[in-house]
């Protein structure tokens, strides 16, 4: 007889699904959606619901090891925690004594969603340390920063309101693929009448299904956004009354938008002058409307500009007055967590640097790694994270990563890229071994996790990890012996309104509960009546930050770049895979080897579906398999992430092609702004 045991999903999704684990004999037989959660509603996607196979790979890192071959050969042998944590100081402490505090860099990310396992005791021991600032920002620092800007917070609609819109815009949203909770609201709008339309470079899934799929140039949906206020604007279908009661500088907006007629616009954009009024007029005539806008949006050289001006729609036609109305990038604005307790950066006034140590740019790791001076990066603590697989411009990561003198440990649950070239490797445990809490940013609802199965081997939480490291280091702040409990009873302990009433042990009792964002039964309208977190309360048009240019790496960019490199590459995330987690699996490799490519474009260059290929630009090259068709437009290319380097028979996946550079706000990644060429391999 199997026992039940609550979990949640600590993966990077919006959906933050509540499981329940069925557990037989101390191992995990089946995991499945938590039918009582109003967003999980029962079911899980396919790649989570297969996650035992993660749980008790072979490959899966039990004992804490030592490097004993070359950087990147992955070869290593059995230590003990004793001979690791000691070796680590020894190491830091010298690394600090010659070069500083600054010269230890730690790398992570939303390898868990966990606060207490990705934001907690590390963030302590780092800050403690005087490690120099990691900026957390390949993701979604682009649109998170437009979004403050615009809406003061990052509130959106609630996912189950979606079932009441009439139209919706899924906006770079590949729902079947990274949000397939949203889908069932989407098909049972439909059921009452609703169209549902796709914006996107690629036609995945989800545009398949949908009843049109607009073909937008990369890097351009600034200019849709702006163009369609146009139209609105000029036809007087925005909503005067909301406009004049909750937003300032419509006149100065008005004028900004004589700038982007249909005709312009379409030549911005790759669709037709008719798409882009008829999508504007529907859009500003039909209630209510929603637009669920997604992050690859914001990951170009214009991603802030693109989230600013498509989170303008909704106020300018007064969709947020209504239930289903809206717009829904993320909700992670709303979980008043308190951050600064958890984190304590306080504590870097007790590291002896004397000043708040330098920030670094984790978009531009392989930089910092090669040229960073004064000092120049010594020790780097990745966990969290598998840059080798995941950062732009790979090649220079890997030799940043391949530096002897580089004291690298990696926090791991299997022997990623990344870990390959580390010089100690520490076993960690997976979700369903250790205690979390679980924010969200597709939903409103607060999670709790426990242990479902014993740890195997001498894995360990991250938490326990780091707390083990400040004793080696010996760091006597109590906050560094306080347990996961305290932990998030701290983290709950903030007196937001939002928070009121949810402690651990009501968390307890069910796993989960929604944030007081609405009396219970009630739609979170967070903008009915304006409450703007703005300065002045109101959203700012601010039409003077509205203008749009073409990314430098587009087919409107550097036209001697373009001469050399005439297609443009996305790389959207594998349906497959989520980010390189599950890099591993046979299926997410096969998916993440191909490239989608116009008919035409392939014809120009002899190619047909099965041919090998090699795609290329100044930064790398990688081997992939063409698949022809009319997935993509003309002049785009398309090859799913992220794909385990050392599976492709070239040691490398399309982050090879992909640069470091940074988006226009945030600091965000542009991984969406590449200009490649595509030649077939002659056997």
């Amino acid at each position: 007889m199997a026992d039940i045991r609550r979990s949640i999903c600590p993966l990077d999704c919006p959906d933050t699904c509540a499981l329940l684990v069925s557990v037989e004999a101390g191992r995990v037989r089946q995991l499945r959606g938590d039918p009582e959660h109003p967003v999980t509603r029962g079911f899980v996607c396919e790649k989570v619901a297969k996650y035992a196979d993660r749980q008790y790979s072979s490959e899966r890192l039990l004992y804490p090891q030592r490097r004993v071959g070359g950087k990147g050969a992955g070869r290593f042998e059995r230590i003990s925690w004793d001979e690791a944590l000691d070796e680590i100081a020894r190491r830091l402490k010298s690394i600090i004594a010659r070069y500083g505090s600054e010269a230890v860099l730690p790398y992570s990310y939303a390898g868990t969603m966990g606060l207490i396992q990705g934001a907690s005791m590390d963030r302590r021991f780092f800050h403690r340390l005087g490690a120099s600032r990691l900026e957390r920002t390949i993701c979604s620092a682009a649109g998170t920063a437009a979004l403050n800007m615009t809406l003061g917070r990052r509130y959106g609609l609630e996912p189950e309101q979606f079932r009441l819109a009439r139209l919706v815009l899924l906006w770079g949203a590949n729902v079947l693929g990274a949000n397939v909770h949203l889908w069932p609201f989407l098909v049972e709008a439909v059921r009452r009448g609703a169209k549902v339309y796709t914006i996107d470079p690629v036609r995945n899934r989800t545009g398949q299904l949908s009843h049109r799929h607009y073909f937008i140039h990369p890097g351009s949906d600034a200019a849709l956004a702006l163009g369609m206020m146009h139209v609105i604007v000029a036809e007087h279908l925005h909503d005067a009354d909301f406009v004049e009661r909750y937003t300032q500088g419509f006149e100065a907006l008005a004028k900004r938008l004589e700038e982007y007629p249909p005709k312009r616009v379409a030549g911005l954009t790759g669709l037709t002058e008719k798409e882009i009024v008829e999508l504007a007029r529907e859009y500003a005539t039909t209630r209510p409307a929603a637009i669920r806008l997604n992050y690859g949006v914001q990951r170009s050289e214009r991603g802030g500009l693109a989230v600013r001006a498509v989170s303008l729609l909704p106020a300018l036609v007064g969709a947020w007055r209504e239930v289903g109305g809206g717009l829904l990038l993320s909700t992670s604005g709303a979980f008043h967590l308190n951050r600064e307790a958890l984190e304590r950066p306080d504590l870097e006034r007790r590291s002896g640097l004397g000043r708040s140590p330098r920030a670094v740019n984790m978009v531009q790791l392989g930089r910092a790694l090669t040229e960073l001076s004064d000092p120049p990066v010594m020790a780097l603590f990745v966990y969290n994270s598998n840059p080798a697989a995941v950062a732009p411009d790979q090649n220079r990561v890997l030799a940043g990563l391949s530096r002897e003198d580089l004291f690298t440990v990696v926090i791991e649950q299997l022997l990623t890229d990344t870990a390959a070239y580390a010089d100690i490797v520490l076993p960690a445990t997976t979700f369903l071994e250790h205690t979390d809490l679980y924010a969200a940013y597709g939903h409103y609802y607060l999670g709790l996790a426990r242990p479902a199965v014993p740890a195997p081997g001498e894995t360990k939480p991250n938490s326990e990890i780091f707390r083990l490291l400040a004793g080696r280091m010996g760091f006597d702040e109590p906050c560094f012996r306080e347990s996961d409990e305290d932990l998030i009873r701290t983290a709950l302990d903030s007196g937001h309104p939002f928070l009121d009433g949810i402690t651990l042990e009501r968390l307890e009792e069910r796993g989960w509960m929604r944030l007081r964002v609405a009396p219970q039964g009630e739609p979170f309208l967070p903008f009915a009546e304006g409450g703007f977190g703005t300065q002045s309360g109101k959203l700012d048009f601010a039409a003077e930050t509205l203008e749009y240019r073409p990314p430098s790496e587009s087919r409107l960019g550097d036209p001697d770049l373009r001469a050399r490199y005439p297609l443009e590459l996305v790389t959207p995330k594998s349906d497959a895979g989520l980010n390189s987690t599950f890099g591993y699996r046979d299926a997410v490799d096969r998916d993440t080897a191909v490239l989608a490519m116009h008919e035409a474009d392939a014809a120009a260059r002899g190619i047909s579906t099965g041919d090998r290929v090699r795609v290329y630009n100044d930064r790398g090259a990688v081997m992939l398999v063409a698949r022809v068709g009319r997935d993509v437009a003309r002049g785009v290319v398309a090859a799913r992430a992220v794909r385990w380097p050392r599976k492709a028979p070239d040691g490398r996946n399309v982050n090879a092609l992909t640069s470091d550079r940074l988006a226009d706000l945030g600091g965000g990644a542009t991984f969406y702004s590449c200009l490649v060429e595509v030649q077939r391999c002659v056997e």
